[in-house]
């Protein structure tokens, strides 16, 4: 029996992704071979990410994101500005921000706690607080000092305002399948939140 690779998160509209494309494309055209950028299709805000799951855990995941979700009315969250992980000076990861109300943290905090609950390790981020961002690249390992300085540089120089308003009415579950062209994401469940 193969394991299932797997998170939970909120898919992001289609329109927004090609937004980010289209805004980020001098950023890629400066420093595309030293990041590994993520495809507009596969960008999505993670909320939990589970590992390998048994085929076997998806209907008991199911059952517990149904009952989270219940719990949350539909919300909005705003796409704007990039920044990089940990920091400029380093920057390993490339994220667009994201700013929403209190329920999204809520919401994510609420899955981490039920994952918790059915034996899935706790956030790998060492318990620190849920930060909302959007991956869109991850600095290519083996990067030299110059190169995370041509990265750093390159996004000191990139403004990035309003990218758009997304509504939130779901949680997904994803399966992800890594393949050498990059990862294949597969929705598994939907699960909606409550409607106003």
């Amino acid at each position: 029996m193969s394991l299932l690779r797997s998170f939970i998160a909120v898919e992001i509209p289609h329109e927004i992704q090609q937004a980010i494309h289209q805004s980020t494309a001098n950023l890629r055209k400066g420093v595309g071979s030293l990041i590994r950028w993520v495809a507009p299709e596969n960008m999505h805000l993670t909320l939990k990410f589970l590992g390998d799951i048994p085929p076997a855990s998806v209907d008991i995941l199911t059952q517990m994101l149904r009952a989270e979700a219940d719990s949350f009315l539909c919300f909005d969250i705003h796409l704007k500005g990039i920044g990089a992980f940990p920091n400029l000076k380093r920057p390993r990861v490339i994220y667009i921000g994201i700013q929403a109300p209190a329920g999204l943290e809520a919401l994510q905090r609420g899955i981490e706690s039920a994952s918790h609950r059915l034996g899935y390790e706790s956030d790998p981020n060492g318990g620190r607080r849920f930060s909302p961002h959007l991956t869109i690249g991850r600095v290519r390992q083996g990067a030299s000092t110059s190169d995370q300085q041509k990265i750093r540089q390159a996004l000191e120089n990139i403004h990035i305002d309003s990218l758009g308003t997304a509504r939130v009415d779901s949680v997904h579950l994803y399966k992800s399948d890594l393949k050498p062209s990059g990862p294949v994401y597969t929705k598994l469940y939907s699960v909606p939140l409550k409607k106003i």
